[in-house]
């Protein structure tokens, strides 16, 4: 073994922080960047919105362009625009320049904010604060009650030695959200005696899970399916032991729609089979799933489409919910009183992460509105005649159409929600696969399946169509497709097999 020293030449391709914060950016939607822009106003003090009138301008107090400058210039940017733009645009590296403008132009900000002198709050101020915040928690909703918790408190009303008790605890804690005991009864017999050091018999602990299965709601603490069924199957319920027979025995049987074998079994009517099925179908397979509340994701569009005059469709970003930034001006004046090094470093930093925010919520409007026309120009059908009507798209298309890399469309989409004439649609809705037809039309799978189910919506029941009886009738309508193609999207679409749509 030796150690030498040589010089070798590699490319490697690098992403700077700048490129990865614009795309997080870009990828956000429009909840998910207002929140990001909050959490940088809190952490970075150099950067803060700009508050806007009733009308939505800028106070007049911000605005340093005359009237006769306006009159005369109507188009040409004011010059606190102008400067304020220069802070955000590309830099060669060297941010002294942008340090220097920052002290020239400070004569150009406001002064009538508060600045660092600012005096502390009074006691009345603290007092009301808290007063608010007491407020708010008071009318915070309850966390709901969880399903372990409910029957932890129905356990507590049965009458049960300290073992039994302690056993129904922790099988309850076993219990999964929908209600059902997953582990064979035995097993968790045995984990309890080891972790408590007790000598419970199998016995008792059957005994301690048929308490459990008596408690509300109903159904919870069954083994399997059937159990959890037959739990709920009551002999105040009419067609009582219709049910219990075909829940035990002809479940599968329900399941394949095969009515025959179940009568020819049992030797129920077919009526009566159907009546029996009718009711089990209105017990709850899930008795656990009530204490699940999942809060409601709400959702903001980020653009909106508008048709003109002409009738071209036109997308208009949504901006009202993000706040307008800018690097303060109290750091400006800071900055001209010569602060010490390590505060104009501290400055630097905070004003350089700022820019790059600002640059990149600005390249997020831009990206978002150019890929979001070019998919309403393409699918403008969609938008004038209906779903049928969509056309294929892949996100290829539209990224050659911009001028962008596909993983960037791919990004300015995810999560995005546009409101249009026909409702609000995520994005995404909009791309389309397809194949095409014996007359070599593109045709989208959105419509195939819309046709699909047109199919079997208006078919014979007591006659539904096969597979090879759908080919053909979509065939017959230009949509020319094989079979396998037919299976696929019926079960994408969980649409049962002829044999289990047929009706008796």
């Amino acid at each position: 073994m030796h150690l030498n020293i040589s010089q070798q030449m590699i490319q490697q391709q690098k992403m700077a922080p700048r490129m990865i914060q614009s795309m997080e950016i870009l990828q956000l939607n429009m909840m998910a960047l207002n929140e990001r822009i909050e959490q940088e106003l809190v952490d970075n003090v150099t950067l803060e919105r700009i508050e806007k009138d009733k009308e939505g301008s800028a106070p007049e107090s911000e605005t340093s362009a005359t009237t006769e400058t306006q009159e005369t210039q109507a188009d040409a940017p004011e010059p606190a625009e102008v400067e304020q733009r220069e802070l955000v645009t590309e830099s060669d590296g060297n941010n002294e320049a942008d340090f220097e403008r920052l002290v020239e132009i400070s004569s150009e900000w406001p002064e009538d904010n508060v600045g660092f002198g600012a005096s502390a709050p009074s006691q009345n101020q603290i007092a009301d604060s808290m007063d608010r915040q007491h407020d708010a928690m008071a009318n915070m909703t309850a966390r709901p009650q969880s399903l372990h918790e409910y029957l932890l408190e129905q356990l507590a009303f049965h009458t049960l030695n300290e073992t039994q008790r302690q056993f129904g605890e922790y099988l309850i804690q076993h219990l999964d959200h929908n209600g059902r005991l997953q582990s064979l009864l035995p097993e968790v017999c045995q984990q309890f005696n080891r972790a408590y050091q007790q000598e419970l018999k199998n016995e008792q602990s059957e005994e301690v899970l048929q308490v459990i299965q008596r408690m509300d709601p109903p159904g919870v603490g069954a083994r399997d399916q059937n159990e959890m069924l037959l739990l709920q199957i009551t002999d105040r319920m009419p067609f009582y032991e219709v049910m219990r027979v075909l829940v035990r025995d002809h479940l599968e049987d329900i399941a394949f729609n095969r009515l025959p074998i179940i009568q020819k079994a049992t030797g129920y009517s077919i009526d009566m089979i159907k009546v029996g099925i009718e009711q089990i179908q209105t017990l709850n397979p899930w008795p656990g799933r009530g204490f699940e509340q999942r809060p409601v994701q709400r959702v903001t569009p980020d653009l909106a489409v508008e048709k003109d005059a002409k009738g071209k469709y036109t997308v208009r970003l949504l901006e009202e919910y993000i706040p307008e930034l800018r690097i303060s001006p109290r750091y400006v004046q800071m900055l001209k009183n010569n602060p010490t090094k390590e505060t104009k470093d501290y400055i630097r930093r905070k004003v350089e992460s700022a820019r790059w925010l600002i640059e990149s919520i600005e390249q997020r409007y831009a990206t978002v509105k150019k890929v979001a026309q070019e998919i309403i120009d393409h699918q403008s059908e969609f938008l004038d005649k209906g779903p049928e009507a969509i056309a294929p798209l892949k996100m290829q298309q539209i990224a050659d159409r911009v001028g962008v890399h596909v993983t960037t469309v791919s990004r300015a989409v995810d999560e995005k929600w546009i409101q249009t004439p026909r409702g609000l649609f995520p994005l995404k809705r909009f791309f389309s696969r397809g194949t095409q037809t014996a007359a070599g039309e593109d045709v989208a799978w959105d419509k195939i399946r819309l046709k699909l189910q047109e199919l079997i919506d208006n078919e014979d029941k007591s006659k539904p169509l096969s597979d090879e009886a759908l080919l053909k009738a979509l065939a017959g309508q230009g949509l020319d497709l094989a079979r396998r193609t037919i299976t696929k999207y019926r079960k994408q679409m969980n649409i049962p097999s002829s044999r289990q749509r047929k009706e008796y």
